[in-house]
């Protein structure tokens, strides 16, 4: 091409010098992570309130963040009404500071969205909310409460997760946020209710490794764990007033339930890993909710390399 025609394409296509580059990285991008490697997958996790993200998932999180894997928690309320002795903007601040720390513990992304807590509803607002932060995350998997709980927000957090299952591929749905060319795999995490049916996981995730950085998350969740929900059971005079003393409590606490959920699903544990599974101290458990991408046993293992043999 000659100077003056070169000019003349500049003039009428002046995206093109831009695009080249945007190209060039791109593709310096895959060469980094080898031409055949495939782009780490991407995780979103939603949780009613500030807190329930890190307490179902803060371990699986640490995990899929040690391996380069893309993590976010979304907590669909702001928690504030999540407290005996404060309430609105004070307390949604105080709660979403405590979980941006926990995001810096486990080297994940969190976001908190502005609805109030207890006032969660299936509306198509939300739902289209919901489907938006899956798209902009460009999610490979997705995970929320089942729809059977105690607490409405948490019900009603499963329905809205559900609800977007299909919707985040269909184009004319929110077309200001692009689709997703591939459903991504939708999960619950763990519960012990058991009507309508109880829940019953696909995958099974040893934390032994981060046990420390999950109890360090439960311990900055301090409007939570030393307060609120301690009070809630009669309990709060339990409570170790010093730091040195909290943290041992929430080390109980903490290495108790994730016990209990290893010693529940033990036959999965040693079905995914063999003999090393009757090893396994503390792990966190999943249930693939049929409405989205149904993985093979052979995905299912690449999204959760940990929990299949080394």
């Amino acid at each position: 091409m000659n100077p003056a025609s070169q000019h003349a394409a500049r003039s009428r296509f002046g995206f093109l010098p831009q695009l080249a580059v945007a190209t060039a990285m791109v593709l310096a991008g895959a060469v980094a992570r080898g031409a055949d490697e495939p782009a780490p997958p991407r995780i979103i996790v939603f949780g009613a309130h500030p807190d329930d993200c890190e307490l179902e998932a803060g371990g699986t999180a640490a995990l899929w963040a040690k391996k380069g894997y893309k993590v976010k928690f979304v907590s669909v309320t702001n928690g504030d009404i999540g407290h005996h002795e404060m309430a609105g903007a004070i307390l949604a601040r105080r709660r979403t500071a405590e979980v941006k720390r926990c995001a810096e513990i486990l080297g994940i992304e969190t976001e908190v969205l502005d609805i109030h807590d207890g006032e969660l509803l299936p509306t198509l607002e939300n739902r289209r909310t919901i489907t938006r932060k899956i798209r902009e995350w460009k999610a490979d998997v997705v995970i929320a409460h089942r729809p059977n709980d105690y607490h409405p927000d948490h019900r009603y957090t499963g329905i809205l997760v559900q609800d977007a299952a299909f919707m985040v591929i269909v184009p004319s749905f929110c077309p200001d946020t692009p689709s997703l060319r591939k459903n991504p795999v939708f999960l619950y995490t763990e519960d012990d209710f058991k009507k309508p049916n109880p829940f019953a996981p696909d995958v099974v995730v040893p934390i032994d490794s981060v046990l420390d950085q999950k109890i360090a998350c439960i311990d900055a969740l301090e409007s939570q764990f030393y307060e609120w929900n301690p009070w809630l059971s009669g309990a709060l005079d339990k409570v170790p007033a010093d730091k040195a003393g909290r943290l041992a409590f929430t080390r109980g606490w903490v290495s108790g339930r994730q016990t209990q959920i290893a010693n529940r699903f033990r036959a999965k544990l040693v079905e995914q890993l063999g003999a090393e599974g009757r090893g396994v101290k503390y792990a966190e458990a999943f249930e693939v909710c049929e409405y989205g991408s149904r993985p093979s046993r052979e995905e299912l293992m690449r999204l959760f390399p940990f929990a299949g043999p080394k």
